[in-house]
């Protein structure tokens, strides 16, 4: 058993693909490309440039290979239409799940599909018992996607490090999905 997830996961119709530096053109067209969907939500929004991606990118090689953090772009019919991550900040045995999808590709269930993909890749890792997703309350449409997939709410707390967006209410939601138990 591997202590990382594959570098390339399936799940319906995503792809999800390891992030490098290889396709920063791309990654940045599609983070541009998104910047009024996320400003509203993701700090990091604000203040996002090319300069901002390559840190990210560079971050994320040293996270994967650290074994602390595995990022992804979401892949459908060929084209990046998002990002998504398994990080491990959320204590032991557990993993921490983040993504967004472009705007123009919302509602079509890809931020499902690639939210399964990582809790079926999570929980293929030695020692996960748990996995969950932190998001404001505020937005209702990234709370949506654990509910669908039978996350359970664990708290409701405020949260000083939420509000750094225009949109966040600064209350922190956390969903949680416990391995399922081996008969």
């Amino acid at each position: 058993m591997e202590d990382r997830p594959a570098e390339t996961l399936i799940h319906d119709q995503v792809e999800l693909r390891r992030k490098g530096l290889d396709n920063v053109d791309e990654q940045h067209r599609v983070v541009v490309e998104s910047l009024e969907h996320l400003r509203p939500w993701m700090p990091w929004a604000s203040g996002y440039s090319r300069e901002s991606l390559v840190q990210h990118l560079t971050a994320a090689q040293q996270d994967w290979d650290a074994g602390r953090a595995f990022d992804y772009e979401i892949v459908c019919e060929g084209a990046a239409v998002g990002s998504c991550g398994l990080m491990r900040r959320i204590g032991p045995g557990g993993l921490e799940i983040g993504y967004w999808i472009h705007p123009d590709s919302t509602g079509r269930g890809l931020a499902t599909m690639a939210v399964t993909a990582l809790v079926e890749a999570a929980f293929a890792l030695p020692g996960v018992t748990h996995v969950e997703i932190h998001h404001d309350e505020a937005n209702t449409a990234s709370g949506a996607v654990p509910r669908r997939l039978g996350f359970t709410v664990v708290s409701r707390e405020p949260d000083p490090e939420r509000g750094g967006a225009p949109a966040e209410s600064g209350v922190t939601v956390i969903q949680r999905l416990n391995r399922p138990r081996q008969e």
